[in-house]
């Protein structure tokens, strides 16, 4: 969740799913779990934020060809990791909330900026707080998934490995960092 932090937050708003797609921080604090990101204030979702919600981490991943395998009688298949965080949602209020959420994302996403970011007009910050809804999810549940061709023999893995490693695509790069791992 920190390395691929580009997650889907998902709630329910007049009966109907809704999704945006988010940066989020994590934290661990007094052995809990928070996730924090925030919304443009004109984003509808912003004010529907009770109730259970699910943000959603799926990457990385990768398409996975049959000429990895041994046998021709093979369909394509994906290799994927993905995480399932619920929880409920804290609102944060006020101008000294929304700061620090935004700093902590400028410090996590792009350190080289936060200098330029205090150098700006206090009136210029505080103008851009306005514009956003943050919150703070604390997770109740936490549900991972992947599926790493575990289910191949040794040499189809094996195969599969070095035909993502060297892949230009730092996805399937990954993926296939993440099935040598499993083999350590």
């Amino acid at each position: 969740m920190q390395r691929y932090s580009f997650g889907t937050i998902v709630t329910i708003a007049n009966g109907l799913p809704v999704a945006t797609h988010l940066p989020f921080l994590t934290d661990e604090r007094d052995g809990e779990l928070i996730i924090s990101s925030h919304f443009a204030k004109a984003n509808p979702q912003s004010s529907a934020m009770g109730g259970d919600i699910l943000v959603i981490f799926s990457e990385p991943h990768a398409y996975i060809s049959p000429k990895n395998y041994e046998k021709d009688a093979n369909v394509p298949t994906w290799n994927y990791i993905a995480v399932h965080a619920y929880g409920k949602a804290r609102m944060l209020e006020g101008e000294q909330e929304h700061m620090q959420l935004l700093e902590r994302t400028i410090n996590t996403f792009e350190q080289d900026y936060f200098k330029q970011w205090q150098g700006l007009p206090q009136e210029f910050r505080s103008k851009m707080i306005k514009g956003i809804s943050g919150f703070e999810i604390t997770v109740t549940d936490l549900q991972a998934k992947s599926k790493l061709s575990q289910n191949r023999s040794r040499h189809e893995q094996d195969n599969i490995i070095a035909s993502l490693s060297k892949s230009s695509n730092t996805q399937e790069s990954d993926i296939a960092a993440y099935m040598a791992k499993l083999r350590d």
